[in-house]
């Protein structure tokens, strides 16, 4: 009885594992996993490869309009929003799904790359003028930044380092203009306390 229950068990997963695969990457789903219309999932990575012609083309043969894409699971059309890949919906089930069958530890983000608090696994790619903090897009698009100013992340850090030069340049001309007057006043001290000690 133990070893149907067994063989039974390991039966399941294999059909569980068929169930997680990307049709686009044949390999277990990464997250975030988006569903579409249709109820098939992928990999927000490999939807977005889908979506965007330059990328995928060149590795497939389908057709690709503006905003459209057809299922690789069942053909269906799929028509995004403004937003794109980014509009459709998580499938947290597949997710939650994903961390039970495949525990492994969420990869660390390259050394200086910030990521989203709220929206896992998303780089923090724009700077909230409004809020003073770095954030995500989706935060901007769908999240507690969809009122602010924002300006692209690259642009206020290329305007920090410009302001950040500037400042070390004038620090570096005060500090050498202050060495230069401790140096002349020191040479006068000089000049003086020898005149003082000849007869």
């Amino acid at each position: 009885l133990s070893f149907k229950i067994g063989c039974l068990q390991v039966g399941g997963l294999m059909d569980l594992e068929k169930q997680l695969i990307c049709p686009i990457c044949l390999e277990i789903f990464s997250k975030p996993v988006v569903i579409l219309p249709c109820q098939h999932n992928l990999c927000r990575k490999c939807a977005n490869e889908l979506y965007q012609p330059s990328l995928f083309q060149a590795r497939t043969t389908m057709t690709v309009n503006s905003g459209r894409f057809r299922c690789p699971a069942c053909n269906q059309e799929v028509v995004l929003d403004r937003h794109g890949v980014y509009g459709l919906q998580r499938n947290l089930l597949v997710e939650n799904i994903i961390d039970v069958y495949n525990p492994s530890p969420a990869p660390l983000p390259p050394q200086g790359q910030l990521t989203c608090a709220e929206h896992e696994g998303e780089k923090m790619n724009i700077y909230c003028l409004t809020c003073l903090t770095p954030t995500c897009s989706l935060c901007k698009v769908f999240g507690s930044h969809q009122t602010c100013e924002v300006r692209p992340l690259t642009d206020i850090c290329q305007h920090t380092k410009r302001w950040v030069t500037v400042a070390q340049v004038v620090v570096g001309r005060l500090l050498i203009e202050r060495l230069g007057v401790r140096s002349q006043y020191l040479t006068m001290c000089r000049s003086v306390l020898g005149q003082d000690t000849e007869p």
